[in-house]
């Protein structure tokens, strides 16, 4: 059986206790190393064999897992925060699929959430914003036309953007535009729950310049929207005179 496990964002306790489980009990773990703390393989067997996958294309980890389930061994496929997000599973699970070879998908912790646990702020506050967007800005890996980066501003949501702190400067143009201000607060967490964690906080017309500063260049989450300060309504769900399904409000 082949094992698609989210590790989380980097704190190795983040992983959920199933894919801590599936760890101990692997017999082949191939892993991200280029973004997957190593320390996950301490809880392999001694027996277990590693992979980085950094290292390999799609056809050598291919390779690995049938020759692995030929064996009739259980492998792990390790993977950075959630599998789901930015973890280009889906080419292998439908190479997978078509080869006929058994395979499940264990969710993990993703780095966007780890950001805003880091900066103790939530995404969805009532009256201010009610829908998060994921994305990325282009770069060596296109984006549809009708995903860019100033189209899904303009919408004024909450944005957690992946894969892009490279590029800072033009995606705060791009975003500038998009929100059609520059006073949009933006929170940059680098490598949100590791030991080495920096959280960069400013708005759209200064941010840039103190990622720069922090010499921050990958690895990053870039939280933007108005939920990272703006004044909002509380939540009707623990108002005292709110009826819910389960207590009657009080008058």
């Amino acid at each position: 059986m082949i094992y698609f496990v989210g590790a989380g964002p980097g704190d190795v306790d983040l992983i959920t206790v199933k894919g801590r489980r599936l760890l101990e009990e692997a017999d082949l773990i191939i892993y991200a190393g280029s973004l997957v703390s190593e320390a996950h393989l301490a809880f392999a067997k001694p027996s277990c064999k590693f992979y980085n996958s950094a290292k390999m294309n799609l056809d050598e980890v291919l390779e690995v897992m049938t020759g692995a389930e030929k064996e009739g061994l259980m492998t792990v496929r390790l993977h950075t925060g959630d599998p789901s997000i930015y973890g280009a599973i889906q080419e292998q699970m439908d190479a997978l699929e078509e080869g006929g070879l058994p395979f499940e998908v264990v969710p993990g912790v993703s780095s966007f959430t780890a950001a805003a646990a880091a900066i103790k702020h939530e995404f969805t506050l009532p009256e201010v914003s009610q829908t998060l967007i994921l994305t990325r800005r282009r770069g060596r890996t296109s984006v549809p036309e009708k995903e860019n980066i100033p189209s899904l501003a303009s919408h004024g949501a909450s944005m957690a953007i992946f894969l892009s702190v490279g590029s800072i400067e033009e995606l705060v143009e791009e975003l500038k535009e998009g929100y059609g201000r520059d006073d949009v607060p933006v929170a940059v967490v680098y490598r949100a729950s590791w030991e080495d964690e920096k959280q960069i906080f400013g708005t759209l017309a200064d941010i840039a310049g103190k990622v720069k500063d922090e010499k921050v260049v990958r690895q990053a989450q870039i939280l933007v929207g108005d939920f990272l300060k703006a004044d909002y309504a509380k939540s009707k769900l623990y108002d005292k005179g709110f009826t819910t399904g389960y207590r009657q409000g009080q008058k």
